[in-house]
This record gives C-alpha cells, structure tokens and sequence, in this order.
C-alpha cells in the first residue's frame, strides 16, 4: 500500500508545470475544502468542484495517509478470520465455472507443527444429492443434534424445488444453487462436482460424504466421525470389470488420457477426504474426455472419479464404499438396488448391516465396514426412528 502511495505522489510531481506555482499543503487544502463545504451554500457547490478539480492530484496523493475508516482496520487476526469463515449461506450468485475455479483453491503452506496456522475443527460435509424433498430428514436431524461445528450439510436438488425446512432445522438454507440432473448422464457427475466446490468453501471441512434423500446413517455421529478422522484412505469403489458392464462401456476415444486397462467402475456413493476433493473439481485432464465419450449405455457416475482417482491417486483409495446396498433383489442384471419399506424394517435386519461385513480399515482386518445404506422409502421413517435409540445409537 505504502508503494502505491509513493508513485502517486511521484506522479503527481511530474504533472506541475515547471512555472513556479504555490501548492497548497495537502492537509491545508483538506480544512479549506471543508470550509468551502460549510459556506456551500452561500458560495455554491460549482466553486467546490473547480478547486477539488485543481487540486485533486495532491489531494489523492495525501489521502491515504490522512484518512482512517471509521471503525478501524482489522487487526491481522480479524484479516485472517475473513478467509477462513466459512459463508453464512449456501446459496450465491457463483456460475459453475467460477465456483469449481474458487473450490480448486488448497493451501501449500502449513503451520509449525505442520496443520494449519490457526484453530482448526475439521468437519465431515454431508452432500444429499436428492431429486427434491429429504424424507428421512427427522432421521438425520436426531443424528445431526448436539454436533455443531463438526459437520456441515449441502443440499443440490432439482432447480424448481424449494425446501421449507424451519430455521431451528439442520437443513435450513443448506440448498445449494443446482441444474437439472439426469440419470446415467455426465449431469450427474455434474451435481457431485457442485457439491463438493461448496463443500470446499468453507476450508474446515476435511472429509466430504455423497449420500441421498434414501440413505440412512448407521452409527451414531462420533462414531462415524472417528471413522473418517482417523482413516489412512478415502473411500471410493473402483473395480477392473471385465465384462459388458464395465470395460465393455470404454471408448477408444478415451485415450491417451484414459487407457482400457485404466478403465475403472464403482458404485456412485463415494466419501474422500479434502485433498481429493479439490482434485476433482480442479481436473480438467479426464472430465472433457468422459463428457463427450462417455454416454448411455456407459455411465458417468460409475465411471469417471472411479477412473480418474484410480490414476491419479490409487495409493489414497480403500478401494470400497461405506455406504451398503443390496443388488440381491433384482438379479445379477438389475439397475437399481432393492428398496427398503416399513416392514423391512428390524432390528434382525439393521443389526445384519451393522455388523455383517468383511473388509479393510487402515490396513487391518474389519466388521465394521458400513456407515450408510441405502435406498430407504419414506415408508421406513417411523420405524427407523424407533430403533435408532437402541440399534442405531442416537436418537
């Protein structure tokens, strides 16, 4: 600032011509344009404006060092406070390529003891990607309550929806700006992408959770935030398929970015921490490739952070999801997994999700290998709220 100041000056210097001409003190000219500004009516503002005319070189050169704001200037702290708050609201007037410009930000630098040079919580951001309504939102809430400060919420819905929670509720005003969103189209890929860019404007978030208005959480909120918080690996499927449905869907036209040994499938429901987060949003290598090649009947949402996470980043993945379905139900061939209505719902059944699985947590051998499920129809609420005291652990 203060360079900035010294130029002004220097330039005002070389404007006065070289004919001997008094110049004003800059703060004389300053109490005499306030008496003008008092005698304004009598002399009339025309007056005014003819000196500040004259003198407005010196005047702007004098001006920073002269005038203070009102309140004061922000102490390095208070500057500070204004990056890393994270914004009050969800909405914005952002279009998506300024967003995905601004989320693809990260910080290099760290602090002494290697974490941030500043208090830090990090939070775990629940991203519903939903048609419009959230059913099992009082499921949510009751998991959500008495955790403040350690997660946040992001709603992207269909754009004509307007959700009218109340504003003691967890989703209130969580709805981001969204687009229409298609099945089996780079439209959904789309949506995650938006979701996780305003997921990463607020840089306490550290862990980043794609869910739906159908999905359940399984534990309690400690529990699944320790779950993350102390993983050694972001949790995204990603499989070499063989068959029709997997290498069958590869374009030759993928390559050289994508090549078919490369190919890579997965289920949708992925959860990655922050540093793969901006890596998604800030790539530009794999995602025009899967936008024009990758069409029905090949399916972006099973395929592209699948793929590209699998190149760029295969030592940082588990190689799995921590949201459960079940493909049982509609045969090896089916589209969409099973639904799950009020009589589904037991304890038997919830139990079995819970604890039935085999699978890898930081290199060791585990049970618990499920946080979500999902699909559960609004049908399902009443008894899920039920049981969530005793099998689920909130509520």
């Amino acid at each position: 600032m203060q360079a900035r100041v010294v130029e002004s000056m220097e330039d005002a210097k070389q404007a006065v011509p070289p004919e001997p001409r008094r110049v004003l003190p800059a703060a004389g000219m300053l109490k005499l344009s306030l008496g003008f500004l008092l005698l304004g009516v009598g002399v009339g503002l025309p007056a005014i404006g003819l000196f500040l005319a004259r003198h407005s070189e010196a005047v702007a050169a004098a001006a920073p060092a002269l005038f203070r704001p009102c309140v004061g200037a922000p102490e390095e702290e208070e500057a500070l406070e204004r990056w890393i708050r994270p914004p009050a609201r969800a909405r914005h007037a952002m279009a998506d390529e300024e967003l995905l410009w601004l989320a693809s930000f990260a910080p290099r630098a760290r602090g002494r003891s290697g974490g941030y040079p500043f208090r830090r919580v990090p939070k775990v951001a629940f991203m519903f990607l939903a048609h419009g309504p959230l059913p099992l939102a009082p499921l949510w809430e009751r998991f959500f309550r008495a955790n403040e400060g350690r997660y946040s919420i992001y709603v992207h819905t269909m754009p004509l929806y307007r959700a009218n929670f109340t504003s003691d509720s967890v989703f209130y005003r969580r709805q981001i700006p969204s687009k229409n969103v298609e099945w089996g189209q780079m439209t959904m890929c789309d949506a995650e992408r938006r979701l996780l860019a305003n997921a990463l404007l607020d840089i306490s978030n550290e862990w980043f959770v794609l869910v739906s208005e159908s999905c359940i959480p399984l534990f309690d909120f400690n529990t699944t935030y320790q779950y993350f918080q102390n993983s050694s690996q972001s949790f995204v499927m990603s499989i070499d398929d063989p068959g029709r449905d997997g290498r069958g869907r590869y374009n030759l036209n993928m390559a050289p970015e994508v090549e078919l040994e490369q190919w890579r499938k997965g289920w949708q429901w992925f959860q990655v921490d922050r540093e793969l987060a901006v890596a998604i949003v800030g790539d530009t290598v794999y995602y025009p490739k899967f936008k024009e090649f990758c069409r029905p009947g090949c399916y972006a949402d099973e395929h592209y952070i699948q793929t590209m996470l699998t190149i760029e980043a295969t030592h940082r993945l588990a190689n799995r999801t921590v949201t459960w379905v079940d493909w049982s139900r509609g045969g090896p061939n089916a589209a969409h997994p099973a639904t799950f209505g009020r009589g589904d719902i037991t304890e038997e059944f919830l139990r079995g999700i819970r604890e039935g699985g085999a699978c890898m947590y930081n290199d060791r051998n585990s049970t618990m290998c499920f946080l979500f499920a999902r699909k559960f129809a609004p049908s399902a609420l009443e008894p899920l709220l039920e049981l969530a005291p005793t099998v689920l652990g909130f509520g």
